[in-house]
Order: structure tokens, then sequence, then C-alpha cells
């Protein structure tokens, strides 16, 4: 077993937490492009708050600003929407510590 994840019942279980939206935006696709927050915000059609708050991780990325992301940065929203999803559920289990059990046995 990897020192990465470990096998919790059935499911992976992340020892860190997974790199943020903003964070990929910020490392992956503003600074190579040397991009500005301004920049990115005129060119969606958003206030640079939200840019700003979405990289410095105070915001998550929701289904419209995936849609914009993707299309400017010629990736699918799944992409940006997945990354999302990854991060939303290691938070959940580092909080979420009573899980109740199984309905049903898989067969």
């Amino acid at each position: 077993m990897s020192t990465y994840a470990t096998i919790i019942e059935g499911t992976m279980k992340r020892k860190r937490e997974p790199t943020t939206p903003g964070e990929i935006l910020r490392e992956e696709f503003l600074v190579p492009l040397g991009m500005t927050q301004k920049e990115l915000a005129d060119h969606i059609g958003c206030d640079v708050k939200v840019i700003n708050r979405l990289v410095n991780g105070r915001t998550s990325v929701s289904a419209e600003m995936a849609l914009r992301l993707g299309a400017t940065f010629r990736t699918s929203p799944e992409f940006w929407l997945n990354a999302q999803k990854a991060v939303d559920l290691f938070r959940a289990e580092v909080e979420v510590s009573d899980l109740p059990p199984p309905v049903l046995k898989a067969s």
C-alpha cells in the first residue's frame, strides 16, 4: 500500500490535502502565462475579488466558474469540479469521524 493513501472500508483515505483549484489556477495557469488576477477577472467577466478568493482558498469553484475557467484555459469544466470535489471530500473526511455502518453488504 502506498504512503499516499490507505484503504479504509473500501474507500481511499488520503494523508495530505489535495491541491486546491485556486492553487492549480495560480501555479499552472496564471503564473506561467504572466496573467494577473485582474486580467483573468476581466477576461471571464467577473469581479477580481472572486478570482482572489478562489486563488487564496477562501471560496470554492462553482459549476459556472468551472465552465468559464474551462473555456478560458481549454480544459474541461470537470477538471475544475473534480479538483474541488477532491478537496471537499478530504476536508469532510477530516471533519466527519462517526460514519454510519453500511446497510447493504457487498455481493
